[in-house]
């Protein structure tokens, strides 16, 4: 068992820290008291993700962030909805990780029937679709709609930003018979009170669920199943890899600097 205040690695899918700054606000006022957030930009990859080629990339990049990161932690939360990413975290760590799709979907399906997704763009929608459909939760979303902002402009009129999302938000009640809203990007942390006064319905933040749901496997002393699915990869040569370790593999630890147990707690 951890300990009682653990420490939760929330990893932005992007390089822009604008975008982690936003996301770890919303995981601070998110988290118990005590427990520690750690919000990790990836060194390398897009500045935003809006498409399935963005979103492999950045799954190398926070792949890259976590297993270089030098502090401990009890708990991962992959903080790009729609993106892929999630299943590598586990198959090298044996700490929860926590899909901020999944994490937003699961407490959905708890609060109503049915739940609606209000994304940035739509070209996105087809990939948390694709994710939903992946963790078995796709049966009860009644679709995704888009507020057609890019990513990266979010944040630069934040009241025409938060009108386009309750618009977007009412649609899915109204027309799609939602009775939960989800918001469907981590840089949408600061609009969930603008968007819940508007609406009589509850309305889930993805980045807030995880990190709770995070706090909750670590208090409960569960870990990510080594059995199958996300066992550790076998010990070979990757050529070209970003790391300084010459191997991806079981060896587990710090002497490759990737394992299992690379930065996190065992």
């Amino acid at each position: 068992m951890s300990r009682s205040a653990p420490t939760v690695l929330v990893v932005n899918v992007n390089t822009t820290r604008a975008v982690t700054e936003v996301i770890r606000r919303g995981a601070v006022a998110a988290a118990a008291p005590g427990t520690e957030v750690v919000a990790v930009t990836p060194r390398f990859g897009p500045a935003s993700v809006e498409s399935n080629v963005e979103s492999h990339l950045s799954a190398v990049g926070v792949l890259d962030a976590v297993l270089t990161h030098d502090g401990l932690y009890d708990a991962v939360v992959h903080a790009g909805f729609g993106e892929v990413g999630r299943e590598a975290l586990q198959d090298v760590l044996e700490v929860p990780v926590v899909d901020i799709t999944e994490a937003a979907a699961h407490t959905a399906c708890l609060l109503g029937r049915t739940y609606g997704v209000v994304t940035s763009l739509d070209r996105t929608a087809p990939a948390i679709l694709d994710r939903l459909r992946l963790a078995g939760l796709d049966g009860r979303c009644s679709g995704v709609r888009s507020v057609d902002l890019p990513v990266l402009e979010l944040e630069v009129d934040p009241e025409v930003t938060a009108k386009a999302f309750v618009r977007q938000a009412q649609r899915c009640v109204e027309e799609d018979g939602a009775e939960v809203v989800v918001l469907g990007c981590a840089g949408m942390s600061g609009l969930h009170d603008a968007v819940a006064s508007a609406l009589d319905v509850p309305v889930v933040d993805g980045v807030a669920a995880a990190v709770r749901l995070a706090e909750s496997l670590v208090a409960l002393g569960l870990r990510t199943s080594k059995v199958r699915s996300y066992a550790p990869p076998r010990t070979k040569q990757v050529r070209g890899w970003p790391w300084p370790a010459p191997a991806v593999g079981d060896a587990g630890g710090r002497s490759d600097g990737v394992g299992p147990d690379a930065g996190g707690r065992r």
